[in-house]
């Protein structure tokens, strides 16, 4: 018997044996293969934004930006627009989901903000940059006992502030063109650093957006000093927004403690919000606070 003969006579045995329905199933997973072998239709890539590479001196390291257009800033050349700029700005952090919201809050039927670009800057090493040099006297709390071996290459803020004033900030207002609103979006802690840059280099940004901020580091050192440096902020006009959401005493109490020292010293000129959200955790907090505070800072215009 040829080859092909006994595979025709197997296979008639074998949907003897299965029987009309496996032999269905068989047949249909036949007929599923071949239909996945078919070419797929012509396709083009769905692009929300361009990455960018910058060799940050500063940083001594390549360092991505990515970048998100408004709707229309190619055919409206005369317009500039203000800048968010997002810290855990990579593409598998926090810039793709942030940029739907950015999006949405940025609809004409929305109006939560106007349109913008939005700048994310990515992530190396979040620990090192995202906190200031601890002291030798940092007793860490309990619940982080755990995790002390992936802070060991922290305290490196100062380098990643100049970077985001001498080298992101430069190449965002060289490449596009960009308004005189400067946003700083930041949780747990990149909001511990959107903290430091509000009390030690304030007019780095006029508006800040802070959740969560993990103000327990360095034995809260920074909420400590936060009543001198508020005495030294500017009196141009600044808008910050901080939240906090139900995550525990520690942080709760913190955010608390440092809401109530921005608005005993503030300038004048200072529009403040502080929000707790009970319904949040330290998980879901970030889209309702960023849109809440999107909406503090730019009250929707009253309907004619």
């Amino acid at each position: 018997m040829r080859l092909w003969q006994q595979i025709g006579v197997a296979a008639a045995l074998s949907l003897a044996v299965l029987g009309p329905v496996q032999a269905q199933t068989a047949g249909g997973s036949a007929a599923a293969a071949s239909a996945a072998t078919q070419a797929l239709p012509a396709s083009k890539p769905y692009v929300i934004a361009q990455t960018y590479t910058l060799q940050s001196q500063v940083l001594n390291e390549q360092r991505e930006l990515n970048i998100m257009l408004p709707e229309g800033y190619h055919e409206h050349p005369e317009m500039r627009y203000p800048v968010v700029y997002l810290l855990d700005g990579g593409q598998h952090e926090d810039f793709t989901h942030m940029a739907g919201a950015v999006q949405y809050a940025s609809f004409s039927w929305v109006q939560r903000l106007p349109p913008v670009i939005l700048v994310g800057i990515a992530n190396t090493d979040r620990k090192r940059d995202m906190t200031f040099k601890a002291s030798p006297k940092f007793v860490w709390p309990k619940w982080m006992h755990a995790y002390t071996d992936a802070y060991k290459n922290a305290g490196g803020s100062d380098a990643f502030i100049r970077y985001i004033e001498t080298e992101v900030q430069p190449y965002v207002q060289q490449h596009f063109r960009t308004g005189p609103d400067k946003m700083l979006v930041g949780q747990s802690l990149a909001a511990l650093l959107a903290t430091e840059i509000l009390l030690k280099k304030p007019a780095l940004f006029n508006q800040y957006v802070m959740m969560s901020p993990s103000l327990w580091w360095d034995n809260q050192s920074l909420l400590k000093q936060a009543p001198q440096l508020l005495r030294n902020m500017p009196a141009a006009p600044m808008k910050v927004y901080l939240a906090v959401g139900n995550e525990g005493p520690e942080m709760v109490n913190d955010a608390r403690a440092l809401a109530a020292l921005i608005r005993k010293h503030k300038p004048r000129n200072t529009q403040f919000v502080f929000e707790y959200l009970p319904k949040e955790d330290h998980g879901t907090i970030l889209h309702p606070a960023t849109l809440n505070a999107f909406a503090h800072f730019f009250p929707r215009p009253p309907e004619k």
